[in-house]
């Protein structure tokens, strides 16, 4: 089978490799496991090392990456130069972090002595989405790795340069052959992986339905697993909220990487201020530039794949049939797979727009009374990965998060991921979290030691 990287903005082929077979699979992972033995016993003080060359390696390409990430998915060019440096950190982060947060943890008892000791499992399998490419990778990877594992990476079909260039960043970084290790094959073989109880723990982000059938056939065999599985975020503007600033950032928020991210969403706003808010979020819009993803200027590029567009129309249509008038901006392309930014500014709940995690530049506006029915409005989903809350009032607002059931809650901004900060949901948003020391240990042995004369 031929894995075909396309261009969303020429439409032309930019890469063609040949998918691997399953003997080739198991002979990288056999490769890895044989890897694992050595970089584990290495200290964490050693292991860390090796991620500040990751950092200087990711910079001092970042052109080259950045690049080869707005051919696959169309990406504007100065996003992916973003992308690229939050790598860079997250490799500098743990690198200066991790040795604290993997030491011992002395307990007091009545032995001799008790502490907590963090072993790594092994094989790690991370199963990630083409729209971070690059990000998605290393948020899973270098939390793992650090703690002593090695990954193989099944990446998304339409990213496979992306996937062999990453695991070239961990080579050119001088870390042991094999500890990161590209497979280029299909969900199918992922699954056969999994089941053939090749690797001791996995790690994906996507949609429900893989989540669930990942989640079915690890946890049948007992493997540890976290599943990132997006959203669809409220961002919840109240009356009392920075409405100019608010609007700023609901744009950038709601169309990063056009569209095709988790972030807000659903904008559920006061009736008192929602005229304002739809106002000043229609001039923000009218700022965007659309074209070539390559052009410095460029807001909003094509969507990764041409059936997207065929996806986000039947959400549109779905809204018009209930009563929605959608607002369209920007001219229309005649080449390249794009998808008018769009502002639904009178949705409603019964809307799919509303209710499916949609991946697309298409902005829906929910009116509500108060913020008791903001709260409601919020958590009527399936899902419970972010949610955004503008207001002046900051008690209010903390006050009101705790009623957001959700990973994340951001006050006055946007959600976004932290190497600082555990990154997941709850509900069908996900199991398990990313980043920050809790992600650390999600793929560790957590290993108690008693001791006694």
């Amino acid at each position: 089978m031929k894995i075909k990287s396309i261009n969303p903005y020429t439409e032309e082929v930019n890469w063609t490799y040949d998918s691997f077979s399953f003997e080739e699979c198991e002979s990288r992972i056999e490769n890895s496991r044989a890897t694992f033995s050595g970089w584990s016993s290495l200290s964490i003080e050693e292991r860390t090392k090796y991620f500040s060359r990751a950092s200087k390696v990711l910079r001092h390409n970042s052109e080259i990456y950045a690049e080869i990430i707005t051919k696959e998915i169309g990406k504007p060019i100065r996003q992916s130069r973003g992308e690229i440096e939050k790598c860079a950190w997250i490799c500098d982060y743990y690198a200066e972090n991790a040795a604290e947060f993997l030491k011992d943890e002395i307990v007091d008892t009545e032995a001799e002595k008790s502490y907590v000791t963090f072993e790594p499992l092994g094989v790690i399998l991370g199963i990630m989405p083409w729209n971070f490419p690059f990000w998605q990778v290393f948020r899973f990877a270098v939390p793992a790795i650090c703690a002593g594992n090695v990954c193989v990476l099944k990446h998304a079909s339409n990213v496979p340069r992306s996937a062999l260039e990453i695991e070239k960043v961990f080579i050119e970084a001088g870390f042991p052959e094999n500890v990161v290790n590209t497979l280029l094959i299909d969900s199918k073989t992922a699954m056969e992986i999994i089941e053939e109880e090749m690797i001791d723990g996995v790690s994906l982000t996507g949609s429900i339905v893989a989540g669930s059938e990942i989640g079915e056939l690890a946890g049948g065999l007992i493997k540890p697993f976290v599943l990132e599985l997006g959203g669809s975020d409220p961002f919840i503007v109240l009356e009392d909220a920075d409405i100019e600033r608010a609007a700023q950032t609901a744009v950038k928020a709601r169309f990063l990487n056009t569209g095709q991210s988790c972030a807000a969403k659903r904008f559920i706003v006061l009736e008192d201020v929602v005229v304002d808010f739809i106002e000043a979020f229609e001039i923000e819009m009218q700022e965007l530039k659309i074209g070539d993803p390559m052009n410095e200027e460029t807001d909003i590029g094509p969507l990764a794949k041409k059936e997207f567009i065929e996806s986000l129309e039947k959400v549109l249509k779905d809204a018009k049939k209930k009563g929605a008038e959608p607002q369209v901006y920007g001219e229309e392309h005649n080449k390249g797979f794009f998808f008018r930014p769009t502002i639904i500014p009178a949705a409603s709940t019964d809307m799919k727009v509303c209710n499916v995690e949609v991946f697309g530049p298409i902005a829906p506006v929910i009116t509500v009374k108060d913020e008791d029915e903001a709260i409601k409005v919020a958590n009527s989903t399936e899902f419970g990965l972010g949610a955004e809350i503008w207001s002046g009032d900051l008690e209010r607002a903390q006050r009101l998060a705790k009623r957001i059931k959700s990973g994340i809650v951001a006050i006055n901004g946007m959600v976004k991921s932290d190497p600082r900060l555990p990154f997941g949901g709850i509900k069908k948003s996900g199991i398990g979290r990313e980043l920050s020391h809790y992600g650390l240990k999600e793929f560790v042995n957590i290993k108690t030691v008693v001791v006694n004369k």
